[in-house]
């Protein structure tokens, strides 16, 4: 579909009251509300583009005000004057003179170019008749590496090794894109690990687990190395020695808490810590790597864009990226995180914990499968089982794989109702 003039936007303040069940708990936020800062594009068509944003609650809103500032930017605009030069368009997203100083590409400022940038991506793919995963196959490596920002990383990648990574796969996608649409991605469940589940809790959400396919599981850690060490133990037990267990401490720890802690834990045989400190702590990350082998640091949830991981890769400091498609700047700056990692060698695993993160998640392993790693080592998507009844398209799960998306888009556009009802404060949840 050619000739979209985007006309307006309009952006909400959704929240779901998952405080009420805990779901979502742990050690550094004992009570979330899983929120979104949400957007839709208007345009002169009858498509519409929709993006989101992931909160866990209060504060919420000033994610929509930055969503606010950003957006008219875009009002005015052809999609196809957007999308011949999407570099361009993220560049221009990012390089407002003023908003700049909000960030720079950090922050509030940034979940909300995450919001709008997809947004974008999510009305190309529709106009395209294409789900998100497929669009970007589809692309020549020039049409990908021109999409992303490369400046600040040009030091760990060029443009042209970059293109030679995508080259190196581009003759055999097919082959592996009609692999996975067999197989479905793998996926590991957080559904029965969260802090402030009980005990009985844990062990009935490992047994319907265990019947339903799952073979891969994480067990939130931080509150307490004794609680821990009972929770591990427990959970262990329940799932077995053949099935694999991570653990993730939400940043709780400092560096030589976390090495102590880690080593009490080690006889559980944890496949990866989580968050173990800081996020922003590279050097932190590297000293802990080194001392908890061979278990391998997860993180990058938290890593707000593609400088933060081109350091975590330089340093040795993480052995699974744990890219969050929404804290980046959007697909254009995830790209660039994907072509990083790919150089360093390092698995991706998205963090899916969130507002629609599966359903985005999902598309970008596919991508980085499809075109950029080619492997299935090493590499298995968060699942986390709140929230997706609220999608137009949810993530579908079986025998612990997710299932394909078919549908045009980034999978990120909510059901009218949905966003009626848990709008804050006005929606009927809230009033």
């Amino acid at each position: 579909m050619k000739n979209i003039t985007i006309t307006g936007f309009t952006a909400r303040d959704i929240r779901f009251p998952t405080s009420k069940n805990l779901d979502g708990s742990d050690a550094m936020n004992e009570a979330p509300d899983y929120s979104a800062a949400y957007i839709i594009l208007k345009t002169d068509s009858s498509l519409e583009g929709h993006g989101l944003t992931f909160t866990i609650g209060r504060g919420n809103e000033i994610c929509v005000a930055a969503i606010n500032a950003l957006a008219p930017q875009l009002v005015g605009k052809t999609l196809d004057s957007i999308t011949s030069d999407m570099g361009a368009f993220w560049n221009e997203m990012t390089g407002d003179s003023q908003l700049r100083w909000l960030g720079p590409e950090k922050g509030v400022i940034h979940l909300a170019t995450s919001a709008v940038v997809n947004a974008v991506w999510d009305l190309y793919a529709k106009s395209e008749g294409k789900p998100l995963w497929k669009l970007l196959s589809d692309m020549t490596p020039e049409k990908l590496v021109s999409c992303i920002p490369f400046r600040y990383i040009d030091d760990a990648l060029t443009r042209e090794e970059a293109i030679e990574i995508l080259n190196k796969l581009h003759a055999t996608r097919g082959e592996r894109e009609a692999e996975i649409k067999k197989t479905g991605f793998p996926a590991y469940t957080t559904a029965a690990g969260w802090l402030g589940y009980s005990d009985e809790k844990i062990k009935k959400l490992c047994d319907k687990a265990i019947a339903d396919g799952w073979n891969d599981f994480k067990l939130k850690v931080g509150a307490d190395i004794e609680d821990d060490i009972r929770r591990m133990k427990l959970i262990r037990e329940k799932i077995g020695d053949s099935r694999k267990l991570m653990v993730d401490a939400n940043q709780v720890w400092g560096v030589g808490d976390a090495i102590k802690n880690m080593r009490r834990l080690a006889e559980f045989n944890p496949h990866w810590i989580e968050e173990p400190t800081n996020p922003d702590d590279v050097l932190g990350h590297a000293t802990i790597a080194k001392a908890i082998k061979p278990i391998g640091i997860a993180t990058g949830e938290h890593a707000h864009n593609r400088i933060m991981f081109k350091q975590f890769f330089q340093e040795n400091a993480m052995q699974f990226c744990q890219l969050d498609t929404f804290r980046l700047g959007g697909v254009n700056e995830v790209l660039a995180v994907l072509l990083l990692a790919a150089k360093f060698g390092v698995p991706v695993c998205p963090h899916g914990g969130g507002v629609g993160l599966c359903e985005s998640a999902l598309h970008i392993s596919l991508f980085d499968y499809i075109c950029v790693s080619g492997s299935l080592g090493n590499r298995v998507l968060e699942y986390v089982e709140h929230l997706h009844e609220h999608f137009l398209d949810p993530v579908r799960i079986k025998d612990g794989h997710y299932q394909i998306p078919e549908i045009p888009g980034y999978s990120s556009e909510m059901h009218q109702e949905s966003l009626d009802k848990f709008e804050f404060p006005a929606g009927e949840e809230w009033s």
